[in-house]
């Protein structure tokens, strides 16, 4: 049987990495011990904050559909639980676009769910 050698193989995957790390400070850009350790927590970082977005984006909408509710004499929880009394399906990222630019159809939406 041949003798493989990887020399290629390895060149190639350490040029991707590097690659990956390009922008990246010092030798961390550079050197592919350094590159590879940056490259991999940047991709856990990535993949844990992409879950992190939905969290923090879901309690925007919530802090300003509240703050529209109030001067019209009702609360977040409150305005909620009329909607799903109601059967009124509206998500949350709707109501707060809507309280936003459309205060006329949001203050619709919370006399419906008193």
């Amino acid at each position: 049987m041949t003798r493989v050698k990887r020399g290629v193989t390895a060149h190639r995957r350490h040029r991707k990495v590097v690659k990956a790390a390009k922008g990246y400070r010092g030798l961390r850009s550079k050197n592919f011990r350094a590159a590879k350790n940056a490259v991999m927590k940047a991709g856990l970082n990535s993949y844990t904050h992409r879950r992190l977005k939905k969290r923090t984006f879901r309690a925007l909408w919530i802090a300003r559909i509240n703050a529209a509710c109030r001067p019209l004499g009702i609360t977040y929880s409150r305005l909620i639980a009329g909607m799903t009394i109601k059967n009124i399906r509206v998500n949350r990222k709707m109501l707060a676009e809507m309280a936003a630019n459309e205060p006329a159809a949001f203050k619709a939406v919370v006399e419906a769910a008193k």
